[in-house]
């Protein structure tokens, strides 16, 4: 079976983005240390476009082959004019309001949610899959998801949007790992006590 992980940024209060979503003051910690932690050990999670600058076009998925992403995280790269901000990876966004796919790499999924989740998880494969964002989305998938690395931002937001919009349940998680970097930012991995 395949992992769900959540691979997401937060501010230290653990909120993904401002109330619009804007998560832009992030960007400030994206220095030589971080950024080559992140091209080394999560390349497939750096943008298309990011991966052409810093020459990782060519560099294999270490962690996922798959990505699952909201409407409004998807939303960013429409504006940007990219169409499949992923395109190393498999591409899927929920949403009942996209319509049509506007890239043959990216599907739309706009209904039966967790059972597509599902089956993306019981395939074959060595790696798993990335849900990237946004809140009503992990909300939604929270009992799917099986992993969390989370990549806090030494900043407090007050508030905004949680990692998690869901209804309140306790859902436990075991601490496997803690990294550091001297621009105050830790990435912490949990994997679901089951």
């Amino acid at each position: 079976m395949r992992k769900l992980t959540y691979f997401i940024a937060c501010s230290i209060d653990g909120f993904i983005g401002a109330p619009d979503g804007d998560a832009s003051s992030m960007f400030a910690f994206l220095d030589e240390e971080y950024l080559g932690h992140l091209a080394a050990t999560y390349p497939e999670t750096i943008a298309t476009p990011g991966r052409d600058r810093l020459g990782l076009t060519d560099a294999a998925g270490a962690h996922f082959d798959t990505v699952i992403q909201g409407r409004h995280s998807y939303q960013i790269a429409l504006d940007a004019g990219i169409t499949s901000p992923y395109r190393h990876l498999r591409e899927y966004v929920v949403s009942r309001t996209l319509g049509a796919s506007p890239d043959p790499n990216v599907t739309v999924i706009d209904g039966e949610l967790v059972a597509r989740v599902r089956e993306l998880k019981a395939e074959e494969g060595d790696l798993g899959i990335w849900l990237c964002g946004g809140s009503q989305l992990a909300g939604h998938l929270l009992d799917e998801v099986d992993e969390l690395v989370i990549k806090t931002y030494p900043q407090v937001y007050g508030s905004g949007m949680p990692m998690f919009a869901a209804d309140f349940a306790v859902t436990d998680f075991a601490l496997e790992s803690v990294r550091t970097f001297g621009n105050g930012v830790l990435i912490r991995t949990y994997t679901r006590v089951r």
